[in-house]
């Protein structure tokens, strides 16, 4: 991967696209992790600290959401795709690496599509978490459009949203928006054919996910090069916020499978 040739320090710069980043004073890879449908980057707010030092987290801070709360939201994943890489693209000086769950999976894999196109690079490593290949078609009733009733009871039956939040009317005000254009984000998506990837593909599944089955995860290697691993952990969809030990060592180690 070529880097791409910086004028200004990173550190001297405001990037509210990285509102989370902890700096690492020479990091050899910075890793970016893209959050799933309704989430912020909160979600990776401790993976700095269990990750080796030479490896600079840097969770993606979505428009629409958490500290970008004012912002409008995205519909679509191109202009989305076009918006990260544009914003993202300073950071690109050292080996990149992405990490997507669910939704940020789909935009991970596509902005990697992205650079290639218009940058000429790639990351070193994509890890694709909960999101079945993109090639395959899925035949699924529109969620983003359902009436709010029946929208709060799809999202207690995918038990990825505090039942706090649906229990409240001001906090549902709030994260009904950011979720219906996620999911319409994933639901309007059309999978393009392309070469694949040079890069390494690490897969994540959840055990226990009633939703991406592991045929479907397994089909991603059609989509690189280079080599590929599935690894299944214990969990159902949202296995993410119960497995992160698991991930980072997994993570950590394809990364830098000869030792740090």
């Amino acid at each position: 991967m070529t880097g791409i040739t910086m004028t200004t320090s990173l550190s001297q710069k405001t990037n509210y696209w990285l509102a989370n980043r902890e700096l690492c004073s020479s990091p050899r890879i910075r890793l970016f992790c893209f959050p799933y449908s309704g989430a912020g980057a909160s979600i990776f707010r401790t993976w700095q600290n269990s990750f080796p030092p030479n490896i600079e987290i840097c969770p993606v801070m979505l428009p629409g959401r958490e500290s970008r709360l004012r912002e409008p939201l995205y519909t679509e994943l191109p202009p989305l795709v076009k918006a990260v890489a544009d914003a993202l693209a300073p950071y690109f000086n050292v080996p990149i690496a992405f990490f997507g769950h669910s939704m940020g999976a789909l935009l991970s894999f596509e902005l990697a599509r992205y650079l290639r196109r218009h940058f000429q690079l790639q990351p070193v490593h994509l890890f694709i978490s909960a999101h079945s290949a993109p090639h395959l078609t899925r035949a699924e009733t529109s969620v983003a459009n359902l009436p709010e009733a029946d929208f709060v009871t799809r999202l207690r039956e995918m038990r990825g949203t505090d039942e706090a939040i649906l229990a409240c009317t001001e906090l549902r005000e709030i994260i009904l928006p950011i979720l219906r254009a996620d999911f319409s984000v994933c639901e309007t998506y059309e999978f393009l054919p392309d070469e694949p990837l040079d890069c390494p593909i690490t897969v994540f599944g959840g055990l226990d996910d009633p939703y991406i089955k592991r045929d479907e995860l397994d089909h991603w290697k059609t989509h690189t090069y280079g080599s590929f691993k599935l690894r299944m952990l214990p969990g159902n969809h949202f296995f993410l916020n119960g497995q992160c030990k698991l991930l980072i060592e997994s993570i950590s180690r394809d990364l830098f499978p000869n030792g740090m």
